[in-house]
């Protein structure tokens, strides 16, 4: 119990010395170049910008998370429900992943004008903007974890009598734990990056894209650089959510016994 509370301060000590540590790069970068406050302030003056203008940019935030987590929960969803189909079907996966692919080689922000024209402005649009970015990781991930299953445990499972379901269930699923949240991770720090373009080319309403636009065109750079470092917050935060879950939902790769509510 001790060994975990330790492991688990020592890696929240790296991630606080990793931030302290840009903190200060960004510091010795203005102190060396001589860069002027009004091109690039300082980290003492962005947060003390994000300090004053805190009950506006709380509720900008909170709309930004709600796309960024609803666009994310709907491509993770979808993109794992995909992969499971493609999976069990070579007739599927040589139909649909040459289209996935065209997709995704088309710019994100051509994708915007469209989908403005057939839903309109408004919140539907950027949410499909943050579950396109999403959802194709899931799928490659998913479908790399399924083709990687040793052919002899699926053999060996047939041969004990196991139907097509239940080798589904016990051999394969479980092989996609892994690649999938190798996935989920790399789509929880694009995501925000969705939810800014959604606001950007899609928005009626604010958002801390919107802001970023607004602060950006007053040559407020300290707001800009407030906007920024939440939306840092969001991605960073995302990403540690989802390292968590994986830590649970996969404990084999961090110790060699299950946990006693396992037994």
């Amino acid at each position: 119990m001790n060994a975990k509370i330790g492991s688990g301060a020592s890696s929240v000590f790296i991630w606080v010395a990793a931030m302290a540590l840009i903190a200060v790069t960004w510091q010795l970068v203005i102190w060396v170049s001589g860069i002027p406050q009004y091109v690039i302030p300082s980290p003492a003056s962005a947060f003390s910008t994000l300090a004053e203008n805190w009950p506006r940019l709380k509720i900008l935030t909170a709309q930004t998370l709600y796309e960024t987590v609803t666009g994310y929960v709907i491509g993770a969803l979808v993109g794992f429900v995909l992969a499971l189909i493609m999976g069990q079907s070579r007739f599927i996966l040589r139909l649909v992943m040459p289209a996935l692919i065209v997709s995704q080689a088309v710019p994100i922000v051509a994708i915007a004008a469209p989908l403005v024209i057939i839903f309109g402005f408004g919140l539907t649009p950027k949410l499909i903007i943050v579950a396109w970015i999403v959802f194709f990781p899931v799928v490659v991930n998913v479908l790399d974890g399924m083709a990687s299953v040793d052919r002899d445990m699926i053999n060996l499972a047939r041969l004990m009598g196991g139907s097509r379901l239940r080798v589904f269930l016990i051999v394969r699923l479980p092989a996609c734990v892994g690649p999938l949240f190798s996935g989920l991770k790399i789509g929880a720090t694009y995501a925000v990056t969705g939810a800014v373009i959604g606001e950007w080319t899609a928005s009626a309403g604010q958002g801390l894209g919107t802001y970023l636009i607004t602060a950006n065109a007053q040559m407020n750079t300290a707001g800009v650089y407030a906007a920024m470092l939440l939306l840092t917050a969001i991605g960073v935060g995302s990403f540690l959510i989802i390292l968590g879950l994986e830590t649970i939902a996969t404990p084999w790769r961090s110790r060699s016994t299950a946990p006693k509510w396992l037994r």
